[in-house]
């Protein structure tokens, strides 16, 4: 027997409520599907191959039905699996989609021989989101974003968003983009297409204001900049940054060129709603608008350009959103923002201040989504500890503060070089949280309906792997006012100290670093990979980098060191670069790669300087 039959029902999302009635059902290897007429395409769509053709034995196997009693949700469901049929009651076609997911997801586990049981259930969040970074590097093939829609559509996700800096294929603009494999107009058509069949909203995004140094390394545009010239240095949060970062709000060309890009994106999207950016515009003041700045403020010059994208916004018809760190910092302004801009309070930490947030957005009678992150970029390896508080304390404080989105982010920083097990192993817990809030999350759901893995360890081996170098990263935080150390934030210990020099001084003894190395070959030795082909080559190629990594920890805090060790170590990055670029195309577009492999290429440069 299965030992997956063992086992109570394992689901991801858990629901709010399941009993199990003590008797079992055999099904057949397809359902008759009958009931109300405007709920049948939705579950027929979600139950694919498993629907059948209404005729002879199979008929009357799935009852779809408006709730008697209402939900009093329109993703709200109840399922009944009784001796004698599969009744699904829903307020709406998306409830009766959701129950038909859980149902797919306990054939998943039982096989045609299903247990009875009764299930309430309804979301903790009206908007389960995800936003993916299409920008730093990676662009994903159409192949697997469609199929990661599929996926994310099973675990009842109902929003995505696509970070845009460059890489959309605006027409007159190709000096933007060229190069960098975008995705265009009619792929996007049929993305939206995709996700609605599928539940899904697909929103536009687009950032209308900071993170645009792509655009500026183009004549054309280097003049809107703020900060003018590559090489000039300013003041990014207390840390040195070079280079155009922001538009320069004050001229007149900065808003012309928002208003075209946002009149060639929206049109694409059926969604009313876009993403118009905005986040970290630490520049502003410190190049063109300095003058403005100190004669108005910066806050008002800020939420004056705001002002302006949302007006070009709503001539296209659409809702603006925005990511609300800076104004966050001003909560006094939140009165001033437009009345239909929603406010995306971010952080990724533990420590994230969402309850602050949404009282303050509440206060100001502005809607407010929570948007914690997956801590896979900047990683190699995950961050799971981090991670999962983050994610915990974005849904207890959005439920408790009235957030109606719970969208998380998954940057791709530096490269965008984590690979995508990492990713989706944080995509799970995510869809989990957006779903049914604070309840207990259990890893193995991930590896059962995330990974198809039967084993159940994959999520909970990725979770150990990702706090592998825990014990450095509360040491290799910044110390706070009070003098006390705290966590390091935003990254992981090992790939921070990847990307230092070999004679940069940073925390941890040979020793401390030896154990990370020695708890990744433990890790090796047990890691469960009978699953897809794909998936196994990410995870060996994340170990390898994470093991080589810590092993150049070990030995540059060793001397003196024989330099054929470093040399050593140089041939070894520069194998994980050509798997690196081999991993890429499975699945990304080639544009980009080369900047991401550049970073590799820049630590073996380091280790084999004299």
């Amino acid at each position: 027997m299965n030992p997956l039959s063992d086992l109570p029902p394992i689901l991801l999302p858990v629901p709010k409520a399941l009993l199990l009635l003590g008797e079992w059902r055999e099904v057949p290897d397809a359902f008759g599907i009958h009931g109300h007429p405007d709920y049948l395409p939705s579950v027929r769509r979600v139950l694919g191959e498993r629907a059948g053709d209404d005729h002879g034995e199979v008929s009357k196997q799935v009852i779809c039905g408006v709730a008697i009693e209402p939900l009093k949700n329109p993703e709200g469901y109840r399922l009944t699996i009784s001796p004698s049929r599969i009744l699904i009651e829903a307020d709406d076609a998306r409830g009766a989609a959701n129950a038909a997911r859980t149902l797919m997801q306990m054939l998943r586990q039982y096989g045609r021989r299903l247990p009875c049981a009764r299930v309430q259930d309804r979301p903790a969040f009206a908007v389960r989101g995800v936003m993916l970074d299409v920008s730093r590097d990676r662009v994903p093939t159409m192949e697997h974003l469609l199929a990661t829609i599929d996926l994310l559509a099973s675990l009842k996700i109902n929003h995505l968003q696509l970070y845009t800096e460059h890489t959309f294929a605006y027409r007159g603009h190709d000096d933007a983009w060229r190069g960098w494999s975008p995705i265009t107009p009619d792929e996007v058509v049929a993305v939206d297409a995709h996700c609605r069949e599928r539940g899904i909203e697909l929103a536009a995004n687009q950032n209308c204001f900071g993170h645009l140094h792509h655009w500026f390394e183009h004549p054309r545009y280097a003049p809107l900049a703020e900060i003018q010239g590559q090489d000039t240095v300013w003041d990014f949060a207390g840390f040195p940054q070079t280079g155009p970062f922001s538009l320069c709000p004050s001229d007149p060309g900065s808003i012309a060129l928002i208003a075209d890009l946002l009149a060639q994106l929206a049109p694409a999207f059926s969604s009313p709603l876009i993403n118009i950016g905005c986040d970290e515009t630490y520049d502003l003041g410190q190049g063109r608008s300095k003058a403005e700045v100190e004669r108005r403020g910066r806050i008002d010059v800020y939420l004056a350009f705001i002002d302006q994208v949302c007006a070009v916004a709503r001539t296209l018809g659409k809702r603006p959103m925005f990511w609300a760190d800076i104004v966050l910092h001003h909560p006094a302004a939140l009165q001033r923002l437009p009345e239909d801009l929603i406010g995306l309070a971010w952080d990724y930490e533990p420590t994230a201040r969402f309850d602050r947030w949404c009282a303050q957005f509440h206060q100001a009678g502005r809607e407010v989504w929570v948007c914690p992150g997956t801590s896979a970029w900047r990683s190699i390896v995950g961050r799971t500890t981090p991670r999962r508080a983050n994610l915990l304390e974005a849904a207890r404080a959005g439920i408790a503060g009235g957030a109606r989105g719970f969208l998380v982010t998954n940057w791709g920083d530096a490269g965008h070089r984590q690979q995508w097990p990492i990713e989706l192993n944080a995509l799970a817990e995510a869809a989990h949280r957006g779903w049914s809030g604070e309840a207990a999350y259990d890893a193995r759901a991930a590896s059962l309906h995330a990974f198809g893995d039967d084993s159940l360890a994959l999520g909970p081996w990725l979770d150990e792997l990702g706090d592998v170098d825990a014990p450095l990263r509360l040491l290799g935080g910044s110390a706070g006012p009070d003098g006390v150390q705290r966590p390091m934030g935003n990254r992981s210990a090992l790939f921070h100290d990847l990307h230092l020099r070999w004679d940069e001084p940073w925390i941890g003894s040979p020793q401390e670093w030896q154990d990370v190395e020695d708890r990744l070959a433990r890790l090796f030795d047990r890691a469960p990979l009978d699953i897809d082909p794909r998936l196994t080559a990410e995870i060996m190629h994340t170990l390898e980098e994470a093991s080589k990594t810590a092993r150049r920890a070990v030995l540059r805090r060793k001397s003196p060191l024989d330099p054929g060790w470093r040399r050593t170590l140089a041939d070894s990055f520069r194998r994980l670069t050509v798997r690196h670029r081999e991993l890429w195309l499975v699945r990304s577009r080639p544009g980009g790669l080369d900047a991401s492999a550049a970073h590799y290429e820049r630590i073996i440069a380091d280790l084999e300087r004299p």
